[in-house]
C-alpha cells in the first residue's frame, strides 16, 4: 500500500490488519532507518529524535499498539512523511 493513503487510514484509528511490509516502509518514509534485529523485533531509529521505534511480526501484520506507538512519536516531533518515488 502506497505511504499517503496507508497513514490516511492509520490516522482514522484503522490500526488492525496492516502487513508489515506496509508499516516498515511507512516508518521509513519518515525517516526512520533500522539500526538492529532481534529475533522478531525490528527497532529503528531517527536521526533527529532518541526514541526508538519497535516493531514485530505476527502472522505477517504488525502489532496495532506498536503502530500507534510510532504515530505518536510523528505527532510528538512533527515529523513529515517524505515523497514517494
Amino acid at each position: 500500500m502506497r505511504r499517503r493513503p496507508l497513514l490516511k487510514r492509520l490516522s482514522q484509528g484503522y490500526l488492525r490488519n496492516v502487513a508489515f511490509g506496509d508499516i516498515i516502509n511507512m516508518v521509513e518514509g519518515f525517516g526512520f532507518r533500522l539500526v538492529r534485529t532481534s529475533g522478531s523485533h525490528h527497532v529503528f531509529a531517527h536521526p533527529a529524535i532518541q526514541e526508538l521505534v519497535n516493531l514485530q511480526e505476527v502472522k505477517g501484520e504488525a502489532k496495532p499498539y506498536q503502530i500507534c506507538q510510532f504515530l505518536r512519536l510523528v505527532e510528538l516531533y512533527n515529523l513529515r512523511l517524505e515523497d514517494e518515488e
